[in-house]
């Protein structure tokens, strides 16, 4: 094994130990989104996990269950896209904007 291959090895640990400290990092991190003008709020964490639905009772009308449903799908959504993109910015720190299938 050349030298050059063992640092080049040894840089791949290093980064691929950093980017699994961010993605513990990331679970800790959260994003919030909302949708109706702020009728319903969700909090997404860096995991892509859905950590809670804020419903402004207003919004809940039992005729109209309907455009509840669109306004929840809508924010956790949001909130999911807002995760994702928080994500790849933390990772792109790491690897210096190198797309690595699975990580970004």
């Amino acid at each position: 094994m050349s030298k050059g291959f063992g640092n080049i090895m040894k840089q791949a640990k290093m980064m691929q130990e950093r980017l699994g400290k961010i993605q513990e990092e990331l679970a800790n991190k959260t994003v919030e989104a909302s949708a109706g003008g702020g009728m319903i709020t969700v909090v997404v964490n860096g995991k892509q996990e859905l950590i809670s639905i804020k419903i402004d009772p207003e919004v809940v009308d039992p005729n109209d269950v309907e455009m509840l449903q669109d306004l929840i799908v809508a924010a956790v959504s949001e909130g999911i896209k807002r995760s994702q993109e928080m994500m790849a910015e933390e990772m792109s720190k790491v690897t210096g904007g190198i797309k690595i299938p699975g990580l970004t």
